[in-house]
């Protein structure tokens, strides 16, 4: 079986890589593709998979994308953070739809489904049944968006709205907090599990050291090959730059 996946996070991909390894041994990963624009690419330039796994935000855009610009007949597997896409999902051959963090069984699961795709019974179901399927797996949030953290300062331990949160930094595999009003806190948390944990209507992954609240970001300056530099509020004291491929989907967060 020869899986695409679409991925813009390493540590995610090499994750889910691991879990598909126990989940569907006879998967082979064909590549790993970060962008729409790759995506659409590969598609066109190579068979059609057996397969894809796809999460929902790519580096530049989302995946769903992808399905408007190539034709692609292959059925997928969305992994994502967000539960608001899977009607769009529907329409994109989709026959899971995945929360983040993806656990084994529910991967396993899934494969189930995928390997009954080519029956006749399941390759062309009703649209309604399908779609009632689809949203009756859809599997939900254990808890709603986080919305504040317990940090310490001094002796104490101080609850912390996520709306006084500015951003954060992860730095030498330490994760700090940095307050509204300036104030820096050292949370147990990587950048990747509080990309889960927060709204994404809220908080945004500009690159790999830095995720941060909508209202921190102050201005954006176009810088050279693409990329965008950001003012953030309280400054850091390092440079903040946003990815070419990560700017058109950062825009369009910041739109609404």
């Amino acid at each position: 079986m020869k899986v695409l996946l679409l991925e813009d996070e390493y540590p995610a991909a090499e994750r889910l890589q691991r879990l598909l390894h126990q989940a569907a041994p006879e998967a082979q990963v064909l590549t790993v593709l970060d962008s729409v624009t790759a995506a659409v690419a590969w598609l066109a330039a190579n068979p059609a998979p057996d397969a894809i796994l796809a999460d929902i935000q790519l580096a530049d855009g989302l995946s769903l994308e992808v399905f408007d610009r190539a034709v692609v007949s292959s059925p997928v597997i969305f992994t994502t953070a967000y539960d608001a896409y899977a009607i769009r999902a529907f329409k994109a051959n989709s026959i899971d739809y995945l929360l983040k963090p993806i656990k084994l069984a529910d991967l396993q699961a899934a494969f189930a489904k995928l390997r009954q795709w080519g029956t006749p019974a399941a390759s062309n179901p009703d649209p309604t049944q399908r779609l009632e399927r689809l949203l009756d797996s859809l599997p939900r949030p254990a808890q709603p968006f986080k919305t504040r953290f317990l940090v310490r300062s001094g002796e104490q331990l101080l609850p912390l709205p996520t709306e006084q949160v500015a951003w954060f930094q992860s730095r030498h595999e330490v994760t700090t907090l940095v307050a509204t009003d300036g104030r820096r806190f050292v949370v147990d948390y990587t950048l990747e599990q509080l990309e889960q944990l927060l709204n994404p209507q809220q908080f945004f992954r500009l690159n790999r050291q830095f995720l941060a609240h909508l209202q921190a970001v102050q201005r954006l300056h176009p810088h050279f090959n693409g990329k965008l530099k950001l003012d953030l509020s309280p400054a850091p004291t390092d440079e903040v730059m946003v990815s070419r491929e990560k700017a058109g989907a950062f825009k369009n967060w910041l739109e609404g």
